[in-house]
């Protein structure tokens, strides 16, 4: 929580004032739905998605590291045993 800065170094959260759009925001009344305009959607995506705290090029490179050795190593697992059971099953009809 600290790297993304909602935390202080002592474990305090943050204060952290409204923007505008969050103030302003209210939501339509029950029973009476209301669409957006595509510009007010993609201009509430790109505030989302100036939140997120994205991965660094060192962690990204890490996380596919160990994906695919997971990978590698499931598909050596699933190819032994698929190979045991065919022995298995040719041994006890031939």
């Amino acid at each position: 929580m600290q790297r993304q800065g909602q935390m202080t170094e002592d474990g305090q959260p943050v204060a952290r004032r409204a923007e505008p759009s969050e103030r302003r925001a209210t939501r339509p009344a029950p029973g009476a739905p209301k669409r957006t305009s595509p510009r007010q959607f993609l201009h509430e995506v790109n505030v989302e998605l100036r939140k997120v705290a994205w991965p660094t090029r060192a962690e990204t490179t890490n996380y596919a590291t160990v994906v695919f050795v997971a990978l590698a190593v499931l598909m050596a697992l699933i190819f032994g045993l698929d190979l045991l059971f065919s022995n298995l099953a040719n041994s006890l009809f031939s």
